[in-house]
């Protein structure tokens, strides 16, 4: 049987068939959301998504007898090659029918894009960056992603080392059942707030640019040192102040100041994976109106704590030991006047023992692995 591999013109039929062959791979899999096409479309518009002000990528889509059969992405991150220095490519997106053939060509095709640009190994699944949806679910598939997370078949991952490629890295997402802290920690709590020099907040939805900014601006500072991070820009700040806006909740988000510094922050969003799961893919004509009823009237049951940060400079300080533990608990009561039962913690590098330590001690349970593998490219 015929097999054939396209790359995604802007208004082909291929690109269509990129966002809809996702239909017939996860066909039979009661776990899979579909991601909004609205929301996809514009990841992969350079006029839309700034990461295109810093990188480049190109889509494929498998065929077999003319039917669309799995779909790729590859590219190229410029900070990640100025800060790491490593000539790393990426491929992405990777959703396919049970099928060697299949992934082994959509994933040649990519590394051939790759190697054309001069990259010397390709790295993932990363969508497009570190700073998107990150690697292939290998562990934890019976029950559905939280939002900005993946969701696999359990042979993805083998037909991703069929093709060549090993085990670069795990991530960790924790799962969190919203409710009562242990005593330590809200004493922890309880003692950070008493100093005087210590101010907490909500994000002010009224003003979103501003606050994001400062939630940025920890970031960037927090996971510096992590592996292959990216800091985000300011482009796509505004990007991500423009996403929030529909679906932030003010009371899901703290910021903390030390003598007027911004120093720890914690956002964690609705899952609106849950909000929107039987809307296979389509806003339109009523999926908007059922997402807003959902979100503003019935109000989401699950969350995902997306950042949790420190500065540097805060971490050895004694006296703020308590920080992370004043965010859990502060989240966690918010959490519960919500009506939110159940929260998704991460994810979190394998091999980062304090969070993990400190995500266990909250009560957190590791319950679905995301591995990002590399191959060479010869």
């Amino acid at each position: 049987m015929s097999l054939e591999i396209r790359a995604v013109e802007r208004k082909s039929r291929a690109r269509r068939d990129f966002l809809d062959v996702v239909d017939r791979i996860y066909e039979k899999d009661p776990c899979f959301v579909r991601s909004l096409d609205m929301d996809l479309s514009d990841r992969l518009d350079p006029k839309k998504n700034p990461f295109f002000e810093h990188g480049e990528a190109e889509c494929f889509v498998a065929y077999r007898e003319g039917a669309p059969v799995g779909r790729v992405s590859a590219s190229i991150d410029r900070l990640h090659l100025e800060r790491h220095h490593d000539d790393a490519g990426f491929f992405g997106f990777l959703d396919t029918v049970d099928d060697g053939a299949v992934a082994t060509a959509l994933l040649d095709a990519a590394a051939s894009w790759l190697r054309a640009r001069g990259m010397k190994r390709m790295r993932g699944p990363m969508s497009l960056s570190i700073n998107e949806e990150c690697g292939c679910l290998v562990d934890g598939f019976d029950t559905p992603p939280m939002v900005m997370m993946p969701h696999h078949r359990p042979y993805q991952g083998v037909l991703i080392e069929q093709a060549g490629f090993a085990k670069c890295k795990d991530l960790f997402a924790w799962s969190y059942e919203v409710g009562r802290v242990p005593p330590r920690v809200q004493k922890a709590h309880d003692e950070l707030l008493a100093f005087p020099e210590v101010e907490t907040r909500r994000v002010d939805l009224g003003n979103m640019e501003r606050d994001v900014r400062l939630i940025m601006e920890v970031f960037n500072d927090a996971w510096s040192d992590n592996w292959g991070f990216v800091p985000a820009t300011a482009r796509e700040v505004q990007k991500m102040v423009s996403d929030l806006g529909m679906i932030a909740i003010a009371d899901l988000t703290r910021l903390v100041f030390i003598e007027g510094e911004v120093a720890a922050v914690a956002l964690a969003l609705p899952d609106v994976n849950e909000l929107v799961a039987d809307a296979r893919g389509k806003l339109f004509p009523t999926g908007a109106l059922k997402l807003l009823w959902r979100l503003k009237v019935r109000g989401p049951k699950s969350a995902r704590l997306l950042v949790l940060g420190i500065r540097k400079k805060w971490r050895s300080v004694r006296r703020y030991a308590g920080l992370s533990a004043y965010l859990y608990a502060a989240l966690n009561q918010s959490g519960h006047l919500l009506g939110i039962r159940r929260a998704e913690l991460g994810w979190t590098l394998e091999d980062n023992g304090p969070i993990n330590v400190g995500i266990k001690m909250m009560g957190g349970r590791a319950y679905k692995t995301y591995r990002i593998y590399e191959r060479a490219l010869g």
